[in-house]
């Protein structure tokens, strides 16, 4: 099967960072689904491993954790899919990705495709779909409000892809009031254009922007990106006995100047789930199945901005490169095999 993959980790400018190659099909065993891969997205964590994860010498690194595609063969402890099933997931970053022709994924993190997308489109959404939801049902908890304050969530980096998912899926419950953060005329449109209430500039003070809406402090803040460089503005400006969920990798986070507020603070990595193979690991598929559920209602659209053309090495050294820029609104994706 054809597949992209790397050697040594190298700058994406390097053509030897991402190239393409021949590997053998996988077969399905256990509680396993083999995929036939018909579109993959690009997320931050694919350059982060890239950058940071090589393979035992001789080996090959396959990434990507999103994908859509149609199930073509299942192991003898599967019993929510069969071949032919169309399909969409985002892998474990444990086990191989999903940038080749046929995938392996444990059906307890898959979800039935939304019928009203495209292979792009699908595969667009899973990884942040997961990471959102978790986020802001699991950690943060939302739907529980704190007393006496305004039900108002700040998400930080309103336009990217964690973010897109965020902003819709907070304006489920009815009752939050969702602030989000842009910095570019492009991200702003789009932030409103998902129903965030409001959108503030992440590039000026964020404290004193927030106090400008008159809405009172927010009680729940999620930042998915440069959570360091806005960490004492967010401590500013959070409510008493609020909640702070982050995403990204800051160097360092002094949690105990939130001690006078009783701020609590939550950690999500979407792959914790399968890397420890906790006992509701299968929440996934659940999630996976009621987004899917809530795209063909209309509730939940698709965030793909961007089709870079087939998958293969060329293709997936831009989509990086992109990233890598830290302009991207959205998600991109790449779908099909070719040259």
């Amino acid at each position: 099967m054809r597949a992209v993959g790397y050697q040594k980790s190298l700058p994406i400018t390097d053509e030897n960072a991402l190239v393409d190659i021949d590997l053998p099909t996988p077969q399905a065993t256990g509680r396993d689904l083999l995929v036939e891969i018909k579109a993959v997205s690009v997320n931050p964590i694919d350059t982060k491993v890239r950058k940071r994860a090589e393979p035992p010498p001789g080996e090959w690194k396959i990434l990507g954790w999103d994908a859509a595609g149609i199930v073509r063969q299942t192991g003898p402890g599967v019993t929510r899919f069969r071949p032919g099933d169309e399909v969409w997931y985002s892998g474990a970053v444990t086990r191989p990705g999903t940038n080749s022709q046929f995938h392996l994924v444990d059906e307890r993190i898959v979800g039935h495709k939304p019928k009203s997308l495209n292979w792009a489109q699908a595969a667009a959404m899973p990884l942040t779909t997961i990471t959102a939801w978790e986020m802001l049902f699991d950690r943060l908890d939302i739907s529980r409000p704190i007393p006496g304050v305004a039900s108002a969530l700040l998400i930080i980096g309103a336009g990217g892809g964690v973010g897109s998912m965020a902003v819709q899926l907070a304006k489920r419950p009815g009752n939050v009031l969702v602030i989000g953060t842009a910095s570019r005329p492009e991200t702003t449109e789009w932030a409103r254009a998902l129903g965030a209430n409001h959108v503030i500039d992440h590039a000026s003070p964020l404290a004193p922007q927030i106090e400008a809406l008159g809405l009172g402090a927010p009680g729940f803040v999620f930042s998915t990106t440069r959570t360091d460089q806005h960490f004492p503005d967010v401590v500013k400006l959070i409510a008493p006995q609020g909640r702070f969920g982050l995403i990204d990798d800051p160097p360092s986070l002094d949690v105990m100047t939130f001690k006078a507020k009783s701020v609590s603070t939550h950690w999500e990595l979407m792959f914790t789930r399968t890397t420890f193979g906790t006992s509701d690991m299968i929440r996934q598929a659940e999630i996976l199945e009621e987004a899917s559920n809530l795209v063909d209602a209309g509730v939940l659209r698709t965030t793909l901005t961007d089709v870079l053309g087939p998958i293969n090495a060329a293709n997936l050294r831009r989509a990086h490169a992109l990233l890598e820029s830290g302009t991207v609104k959205g998600k991109i994706a790449l779908e099909g095999f070719g040259i």
